[in-house]
Formats: structure tokens, sequence, C-alpha cells
């Protein structure tokens, strides 16, 4: 029996056999999902996108199995109990989605590229000036997307202790965690609407729609920081590890990264809202429905062309330019002001490790002997 969702912890270069048994099943396969039921995977491109596109297929949690526990289940609260980018559809979601995208589009987004680079480094040498070699998964993937975000949202960069524990805390499993964590992020999310600093959590209160909470609009903070930093910090390890490997441009570095290893490996659940086919298969309403991203852009058989890593249509993730980015001035960094440095292990002995579920896919430990690093004033405290 195939089951993708299961935890698992294999080879950097091993292939994920449960992806290539789904792949072999067919356009659509129909397995046992991890909260009771079945859920219906998409591993075929073409399908996949019609899937993304359907009128009939929801991304709001009201609509998921009434078997679910929607703790259990990591399930965001119901649309019409906290709207998000990532809960509605249609029109509504189309409203929201217009007050944030400016804030992150390809043009605002690369002004903010020397900004982004200099936090790189600094945090960079900042690891290099301690003993080494450094574990960059504890050190630098979680913290590096968290300052960047805070940065960017006009929060203050003491804050990023505060952040980095929150987010962690999201996953811990002790009951009310999940709870502390969000209330601990809202509280950064109000230092970024109440600070002199000025930034995108400013802009955004500006532009929600009219009627928006003030819960409503921390909501949607919390949202871009969390996102921002789950997503970005899964794909930092594997492009250091092939930055410190197998050297190349930056662009080709995080394209290849993000084809190989997209940072969310399935996409957010997706519910049918009532029966219908696909693939010539009955899928019954209420069904859970992924797309299978990682192993659609690993197919052998795809033709050339965009890949589904940021997913694609109206819900296409609307912070894709600054994650590419991040990844792209941490490949600039490392080539320009670390030329030394090295895995500490052999790249054949990294691990990753998938949590079950759907959640990403993360490298267990990255050590790496930075060296000296740049020259220059002492890194920021």
């Amino acid at each position: 029996m195939i089951d993708p969702f299961a935890p698992s912890i294999r080879g950097l270069a091993d292939p994920d056999p449960a992806r290539e048994a789904l792949r072999a099943a067919g356009p659509i396969v129909k397995v046992a999902a991890p909260y009771g039921g079945s859920v219906w995977i998409v591993t075929e491109e073409s399908l996949a996108r019609e899937v993304l596109a359907h009128p009939g297929i929801a991304k709001d949690p009201a609509n998921a199995p009434e078997s679910w526990d929607p703790r259990r289940a990591a399930l965001e609260p119901p649309a019409a109990a906290q709207p998000s980018l990532t809960t509605l559809d249609g029109p509504a979601h189309t409203e929201l989605r217009r007050a944030h995208a400016p804030l992150l589009n390809a043009r605002r987004i690369a002004a903010q590229s020397d900004r982004v680079h200099e936090l790189a480094r600094e945090l960079l040498t900042e690891l290099a000036g301690g003993p080494q070699p450094v574990d960059l998964t504890a050190g630098f993937t979680v913290r590096y997307p968290l300052t960047v975000l805070l940065d960017l949202l006009g929060i203050p960069l003491d804050r990023v202790g505060m952040a980095t524990e929150a987010c962690r805390l999201m996953f811990d499993p002790e009951p009310g965690a999940q709870g502390r964590a969000m209330a601990e992020l809202a509280r950064l999310a109000e230092a970024g609407l109440d600070g002199a600093r000025g930034g995108l959590a400013a802009e955004l209160r500006e532009r929600v729609p009219e009627g928006t909470t003030r819960e409503q609009l921390l909501y949607y903070l919390f949202g871009l920081i969390f996102a921002g930093q789950l997503t970005t910090d899964a794909a930092l390890g594997f492009l250091v590890a092939r930055a410190l490997t197998a050297p190349a441009g930056a662009d080709e570095l995080v394209r290849e990264t993000l084809r190989d290893h997209p940072p969310a490996p399935y996409t957010l659940w997706r519910f049918t809202t009532a029966e219908i086919e696909l693939a010539g298969e009955l899928v019954p309403a209420r069904s859970p429905v992924l797309v299978d991203i990682q192993g659609i852009n690993a197919d052998p058989g795809r033709e050339p062309g965009p890949d589904l890593t940021f997913g694609a249509g109206a819900h296409f993730c609307v912070g894709a330019q600054l994650a590419q980015l991040e990844l792209r001035a941490v490949a600039d960094v490392l080539a320009a002001d670390f030329p030394g440095a090295r895995l500490a292990i052999p790249y054949g002995e990294l691990r990753q490790q998938t949590y079950g579920g759907i959640m990403g896919v993360r490298l267990t430990a990255l050590p790496v002997n930075l060296g000296a690093g740049p020259a220059g004033p002492p890194p920021r405290s």
C-alpha cells in the first residue's frame, strides 16, 4: 500500500519510493488520508493545472471531511470565521490578494535586493566568527528568512529570537503550544503596525478591504511571517548543500533547487464542494485533494516549461518573488564572501527528513565550515 505521508529519513540523493509508486499508479490516486478517510493525489501536470483552477475544488476548510479533527489536521479556521489568502476562494480571495500582491511583486522585491543580500551577509559573517563547523539548519535557515520578513514588515530586528521560538513552537505537540505561538506572532505583527519604522505591515493595513478588523489584519500578518519562514527554511538547506558541492550561477542554483526540492512538496489541502469527475474518476463531495508538486516536477517525462513549485492559478504563491530573492542572495553571498566555505561532511552523508502529512522536507543537519568570511565592520548583534 502506498503511504506518501509516512515520516522518513533518507539520503539527499535517494529517490522517494512513494512518489515513484504514485506516478506509476496513474494521474490521480486514492490513498488513505492521515486523518481518516481517503485523499486523492494528482500526479500528472495537465490534470494538476486543471485541479488548481477547478471551481468545484475549494481551499476553505469548511469543506473538509466531517470526521477530521481540525487541530490534528492543522487546518486553518474556516474562511467565514477567519478569512485568509489560503482559505478564501473566488471574488473574496481576489480582493484580499489585490491588497497583498503589490507589496510583494517583482518590482518591489527587486528594490529590496541590496538589503536582503546585506542581511544574508551579516548573519553568515556572525556565524563564521564562531566555532566551526556550524549547523546551518540550527543557526541560519530558520533565522535568516525571519530576519528578512521582519525587516520588510517594519518589525524591530531584536524580535527575531522571539519569532524563531514562536515558529518552532508551532510544531510542538504539547496542547496549547500552537495557540501560544500564534499569540507571540500576533504580538510581533502588532509591533509592525504600531512602530515608527514603516514597512509592509503598515502598508498592508492601508490596503486591506474595507471592514477588515484588527484581528483579521493581524492574522494576515501572521500568515506572511509563518508561511514565509516555513517555506524558505525548507529550501535553504538544499540550496546551500548544492552551492557548496556543485557551484553554479545563482539563478541556476535557485531554479534547480526549487524544482527538485520545492518548499511545499504538496499543495495545501483542497476539498471538493460536490461530486466531480477527474481523469475518469468520480471524486465524492468533501474529498481532500492534493497536487504532488515534487513528484510532478521530478517526472522524467515532463515537458520543459514552468514548473509547479509555487502552484498555479489564482492561488499562485504571493511570496514567490521574495522566496527566490532570499535564496539568490544566499547563493551570491556564499560565492562572493565565503569562497572557502565547505561542507563539513561528505555530501552523500547529508540526510533529508519527511515529517509526515503535507509538511515540507528538510535536511536533518547541515554542518558547514564557513571560513573567516569577509573583512569589514563587526556583525550586528
